[in-house]
């Protein structure tokens, strides 16, 4: 496993920040890495795209010493898949801000927001950065705001309560088949997961392969096949895709 001495011994004269990818198993520690760099002068960015929830994470992350942290703006937050959320300093926001802006307009006339941009540090108006290309439009970045807006509320335990009693549903249409169901709870606040547990590692693969070739074809989480089971995430699911796939589940178990 790497060690954060590791990382010291890389830097050169050409490194301009650490890249961290942030994960309940990650090593060594956020902190670790932090220290590491902190003796070098050089910014860590975290990569945790896919570690909300908990919501708790928007604040934890930042807290652990990191210059900016990324989360994705899909996934459980379920707001557009283009978009994301960059949290920390505030010069590393304004710079990337400045690679992402519209330029086309006259410097005298451009007015950017005082609380990010501080123009007077600018000896004209800068051109088109990296981030022009990239960048998500206002109809995605209102859908992510409504989304986190969710996200954040107590309307996502009523979701996740929604999911859960799906799953449940799930499990009784399969009570006569020769599979055994577990619907596992979240330990991040997240949304529970339903495995079915099959006889073994070939036999999960093949009716993965199955549920796909089928029709309609079915994609289940195929992360935990090696050890024989097949992953249900509810996120997506309404209540039509519940009748759909528990039918195809009978079909092929």
């Amino acid at each position: 496993r790497t060690e954060a001495w590791e990382y010291e011994v890389a830097f050169g004269g050409k490194t301009a920040g650490v890249l961290y990818v942030y994960g309940p198993n990650s090593s060594p520690s956020l902190p670790e890495v932090v220290a590491v760099a902190r003796k070098h002068k050089l910014p860590v960015l975290v990569d945790a795209a896919g570690e909300l929830p908990p919501r708790e994470h928007l604040v934890s992350i930042p807290a652990e010493g990191a210059d900016l942290v990324a989360f994705s703006g899909g996934k459980s937050i379920r707001g557009p898949q283009a978009t994301g959320i960059l949290c920390g300093r505030r010069d590393l926001i304004s710079s990337a801000a400045l690679q992402m802006l519209d330029m086309d307009d006259h410097f005298e006339l451009w007015n950017p927001p005082g609380n990010l941009i501080d123009k007077s540090k600018l000896p004209g108006m800068p051109r088109h950065g990296i981030g022009r290309g990239l960048k998500v439009s206002k109809e995605e970045v209102a859908a992510l705001l409504a989304a986190l807006d969710l996200f954040v509320s107590d309307g996502y335990a009523e979701e996740a309560r929604r999911a859960r009693e799906q799953l449940e549903g799930i499990i009784v249409a399969l009570d006569e088949s020769p599979v055994r169901c577990e619907l596992e709870e979240s330990t991040a606040g997240g949304m529970p997961r339903l495995a079915i547990a099959l006889a073994n590692r070939a036999e999960a693969f093949e009716i993965c392969q199955r549920l796909r070739e089928g029709e309609p074809p079915v994609y289940v989480g195929h992360g935990r096949l090696a050890e024989g089971r097949l992953v249900i995430d509810p996120l997506c699911l309404d209540e039509e895709g519940v009748a759909v796939l528990a039918a195809r589940l009978w079909e092929v178990l």
